[in-house]
């Protein structure tokens, strides 16, 4: 039960009211893990999505012209709330998304980051003077809010990829409209109701919700006032909205799918590494964009790191995400627990072996056993597509060359890790390797100080880091003549 109900909405955000009651159809958000409705929503579409936009568009002139520390003052608010309604937030998202509450605790403070971390940042978003070429004029560059901002969020991180993108978007003097994943909206309509509280003036934020994705999505990349859309999802879904954003020429921030290596070379700490494989493929029960997707472990040290792996997978306890110990909640539908089966199945048809796991939970639901399998090759379906869920799949290779090679043979290119203690293989291989990210000895590598993103056609731009607003501001030089 929720501490503060007044977090619990079940309208859209637009223009700092709750709106929706005239919008005919509704859509229910339901229990993650029992499947019970927890709310009903309004179905918004595009009149709702431009209504938004012009409420955005209208708001923007007198935030642009606030001071940034003046923007400033106002996020530290909305940071403090959502830290002080951490348990309540973190309750909400394990209820409708599934994540266990210990993870969901982390979300909401991994996501208020980024606000705490942009409300300094916008501060510093510093222009130039250039050394000129005639001596009766000066050159100057300025940054300026590109304007309406435009936010796709997925259900995985229904917090931290609202705040990853508002955050920037908004220290630099921008409005955004903010579309959540129809299977998660209720995190997002939390924390908008905190922003309105922190003083975040009307129509700067502004939440549609609703389950027609594509003219919601099309609406947003057709207007002609949205200057900037920032996508997390997948790369099919992202070429799309970038197709569509080029007829008006929007900047556009892309966020898409991954297909991690592990890499475990012999002289590797193997504790350090099955402590890193653990809570890089499970965290989230294997739905993150940064996961690990392929374990490539080198043959001296295969067999000693399957058995670990396996064994430390068989200790991971699945269940309600709210209760006490659970480490590995549902997946979020039933097409994502189809998935895991269909690439356990291509796997094992092809020659794979089961030592952990490899079958739905007997809890039910959209519940699967954590799993592991080795003699895995590059003929499967899990060498080369996103899995999204708690499937390990063990690769072997002999050379670091046939590693790297293994790693790099994919479109993707987000999120990469490997394990090592030799430091000159650490240069070379972090080098090497064709991805936006790498962890060295590291599982998790996501925080707010950091640049977040993809390569190749897992993306474009960074988030995050003191890189992340710059994709928020255009720049305009000026040219000062006629100087004596």
């Amino acid at each position: 039960m929720l501490k503060n109900l007044n977090l619990l909405k079940t309208h859209g955000y637009i223009n700092g009211q709750w709106v929706g009651d005239n919008v005919k159809s509704r859509f229910d958000v339901t229990n993650a893990y029992t499947n019970e409705v927890i709310s009903t929503l309004p179905d918004m579409g595009k009149k709702e999505t431009d209504e938004a936009i012009l409420a955005a568009n209208a708001a923007w002139p007198e935030w642009r012209s606030r001071t940034a520390k003046e923007r400033a003052a106002i996020l530290k608010k909305w940071f403090d709330l959502i830290m002080s309604n951490q348990e309540d937030l973190a309750m909400l998202m394990t209820a409708e998304q599934g994540k266990p509450l210990a993870e969901a605790r982390g979300e909401v403070g991994y996501g208020a980051s980024f606000i705490e971390w942009f409300a300094e940042e916008g501060k510093r978003t510093y222009g130039d003077v250039i050394p000129t070429p005639a001596n009766d004029r000066r050159i100057l560059v300025i940054k300026q809010p590109i304007g309406v901002v435009a936010s796709i969020t997925p259900w995985n991180f229904p917090i931290a990829m609202i705040t990853r993108k508002c955050a920037p978007a908004l220290a630099a003097g921008c409005p955004v409209v903010i579309k959540p994943a129809a299977e998660t909206p209720l995190s997002a309509l939390a924390i908008a109701e905190l922003a309105d509280q922190a003083g975040i003036p009307k129509g700067i934020i502004n939440v549609i919700v609703g389950t027609n994705s594509s003219e919601i999505g099309l609406a947003l990349t057709d207007s002609k006032i949205v200057r900037k859309l920032s996508f997390t999802g997948s790369t099919a879904v992202g070429k799309i909205l970038t197709r569509n954003c080029a007829d008006t020429m929007k900047k556009v921030s892309m966020e898409l799918g991954g297909n991690a290596p592990f890499i475990v070379f012999d002289d590797a700490d193997i504790d350090a590494a099955v402590a890193g494989a653990m809570i890089s493929k499970f965290r989230n029960t294997g739905q993150t964009c940064v996961c690990t997707n392929r374990f490539l472990v080198q043959e001296g040290i295969y067999e000693e790191f399957v058995k670990r792996l396996a064994d430390a997978v068989k200790t991971l306890n699945v269940g309600n995400g709210m209760d006490e110990g659970v480490n590995q909640g549902p997946l979020i539908s039933l097409k994502a627990l189809d998935k895991v089966k269909d690439h356990l199945s291509d796997a094992v048809d092809r020659g794979a072996v089961i030592v952990a796991g490899g079958k739905p939970h007997q809890n039910g639901g959209t519940m699967f056993e954590p799993t592991v399998v080795s003699n895995v090759d590059s003929s499967m379906k899990i060498a080369s597509e996103e899995t999204f869920g708690p499937l390990a799949p063990i690769f072997k290779f002999s050379t670091e060359q046939e590693a790297i090679d293994m790693a790099n043979d994919t479109e993707f290119g987000l999120a990469s890790y490997f394990f090592t203690n030799d430091i000159n293989r650490i240069w070379r291989v972090s080098e090497a390797l064709e991805y936006g990210m790498v962890g060295v000895n590291e599982g998790v590598i996501s925080n707010e100080v950091a640049p977040f993103g993809g390569i190749k056609e897992s993306g474009l731009g960074r988030e995050g880091s003191h890189y992340g607003i710059d994709d928020f501001l255009e720049l305009k030089y000026i040219c000062m003549g006629g100087l004596k």
